[in-house]
């Protein structure tokens, strides 16, 4: 997406523009960029006439005073979509504050741009390219570590100003399958423990791009463990180093399994944090054996511990919700009867069952073994077909509901309602032919009697 000519000459007969930031490094990097934000750096252009002359073409917003930042809405014009962007005056900037939350900003128009690209994190994200002539600002080499492969910071007091920028380096790295130099691991490795003063949101934010923008997390996950940054981010994952598999099902110790797990899952979020804990809890339910070793339980705990992990770090009690479920439900078999395959249906619900499959063949290919998933396949199968009959799976598809109950036999509403909603569910679980209003009616009559002679 372009900006406008006439908006491009008008900054331009006043000011200089540059693109930066992330699109750029895109561009350098694979030829197109692949970053969703558009910045914009503009120089010699105070901040009161860069906002007027921008509105002249579009709407402006003012997210970031305190930052000089400026969002722009490009209107659509004919087949060309509406667009954002983010304008920005040179700054410079490090955090502050419990969390490094807090960001101190001094912006000022007359900075030259190599000023503001001093300020950033990585060589890589320092650089600028001039709109109109299209000439490149690379003051730090940047564009030469692109094509070494590799990731250097900016400065060596890049990691104290904000220590988020180590995840941001593993994140980047995996990212790219670039590798960081000497002196910018070493300094990762120096400040790991300072991550841990940064908030847990902004550590969620990192992991979260690690697991859906690298085709191998791993590669992330091994740099953690490599600069000692893992024990701070995420303990949990640290215990499952030198854990050992005996017997025909793994290659790998626990953390290699782990690893490959997530590298082989679909790039969803979702699951690929459940695959991040889905063996989380074999260390602590281990147990020797003739054979090798059995880890009984291990998906129970694990749900429990992700479910603390997760919440430590801020998700949504929702996501938290759905990667413990599919931690729990992992070791589900899929030699499962038609009633059994109507309850897991049920507990995952209709989107997330598919979740659970591919999560299975996930953990299949992480094994090492080369273990085939045709069961797995055959069991998809199975659901669609399931799913396409239209059973009963929750209360909403019963063919009676609570009111009716209550108005039929004059109850009043209560626990009682919701037990009996229950068991009806569990009989249609059973015999989705006896979803029917009279045959459910009757269930409801013989219920409530066996409840009022003891049973």
């Amino acid at each position: 997406m372009r900006l406008k000519q006439e908006l491009v000459e008008s900054l331009s007969s006043v000011g200089r523009l540059y693109e930066v930031g992330g699109a750029v490094r895109d561009s350098l990097i694979s030829g197109q960029p692949q970053s969703k934000d558009i910045d914009f750096l503009v120089t010699g252009i105070p901040y009161r006439r860069l906002c007027s002359i921008l509105r002249r073409f579009g709407r402006v917003d003012i997210v970031g005073r305190t930052f000089g930042v400026i969002k722009f809405s490009q209107p659509p014009n004919g087949t060309r979509p509406a667009a954002i962007f983010d304008f920005v005056l040179p700054r410079k900037e490090f955090s502050t504050g419990v969390g490094h939350r807090d960001f101190e900003v001094d912006f000022d128009h007359n900075l030259g741009v190599a000023d503001d690209l001093a300020r950033r994190d990585f060589t890589i994200n320092a650089i600028a390219r001039e709109v109109t002539t299209g000439e490149y600002v690379d003051p730090l080499n940047g564009r030469a570590d692109i094509e070494a492969k590799r990731i250097r910071f900016t400065s060596p007091a890049s990691f104290t100003e904000d220590p988020l920028r180590m995840l941001r380096a593993v994140q980047f790295a995996a990212r790219f399958e670039f590798t960081v130099e000497p002196e910018t691991l070493a300094a990762i490795t120096a400040n790991a423990s300072m991550i841990a003063t940064v908030s847990p949101e902004r550590i969620a934010e990192e992991l979260n791009k690690l697991l859906t923008r690298a085709e191998k997390p791993s590669l992330g996950f091994k740099l953690m463990q490599q600069t000692e940054m893992l024990a701070e981010v995420l303990p949990e994952l640290v215990a499952t180093i030198g854990v050992e598999q005996p017997g025909p099902y793994h290659a790998y110790p626990v953390f290699e399994h782990t690893l490959y797990t997530i590298d082989a899952a679909p790039p969803r979020l979702l699951l690929r944090m459940a695959a991040l804990w889905h063996d989380i809890a074999k260390p602590q339910t281990k147990r020797e054996t003739e054979d090798g070793a059995t880890f009984y339980g291990h998906e129970a705990v694990g749900a429990r511990l992700a479910r603390s992990a997760l919440q430590r770090l801020r998700y949504s009690g929702r996501f938290i919700d759905e990667v413990s479920l599919l931690v729990e439900k992992h070791m589900f078999t899929t030699e499962v009867t038609d009633k059994g395959l109507r309850r897991l249906i049920r507990k995952l619900g209709e989107d997330l069952i598919f979740d659970l499959l591919d999560l299975r063949r996930a953990d299949v290919v992480g094994q090492g073994m080369g273990g085939s998933t045709d069961d797995v396949d055959e069991l998809q199968h199975r659901i669609i077909a399931e799913i396409e009959r239209k059973p009963p799976f929750g209360l909403h598809d019963l063919a009676i509901n609570g009111n009716q109950i209550m108005a039929e036999l004059n109850l009043e509403e209560g626990k009682l309602v919701g037990e009996i909603l229950d068991h009806l569910l569990e009989m249609v679980l059973d015999d989705p032919n006896k979803n029917e209003y009279e045959i459910l009616l009757n269930e409801v009559k013989a219920y409530l009697h066996r409840e009022a002679n003891g049973r």
